[in-house]
């Protein structure tokens, strides 16, 4: 079961977190199982594999927002650098940091159980 004290291990921001949850813990951790499955972490890689920029922008923007929203550091980080470098068009590889934001997924979805 998630806890504030596994989130913060982890890396989250939870006083970040709880503070945009009224500081109700159950809420938060509520919204954070929702987040691990929003379908734009599928929508990001299934876009990326494809070369398709602007659906891989919009999909890491949308997790930028919930992932900042609910202070997730450690996954927000590399989704926040690949949403700058998609809104800039920028042609790299977003392998690396793909994979970072979905170990990080895994990792916080494995203390969830």
């Amino acid at each position: 079961m998630l806890t504030i004290d596994a989130l913060q291990a982890f890396g989250a921001d939870t006083a970040d977190g709880l503070n945009r949850c009224m500081g109700n813990a159950d809420f938060y951790i509520r919204l954070i199982g929702k987040a691990m499955d929003d379908k734009n972490f599928a929508a990001l890689e299934t876009a990326l594999n494809a070369k398709d920029l602007d659906a891989a922008f919009e999909a890491a923007h949308s997790l930028k927002g919930v992932l900042g929203n609910l202070a997730l550091t450690p996954i927000y980080k590399p989704v926040f650098e690949m949403t700058e470098l998609l809104r800039a068009r920028t042609d790299t590889d977003y392998g690396p940091m793909l994979s970072e934001v979905l170990t990080k997924k895994a990792e916080l979805k494995a203390l969830m159980d």
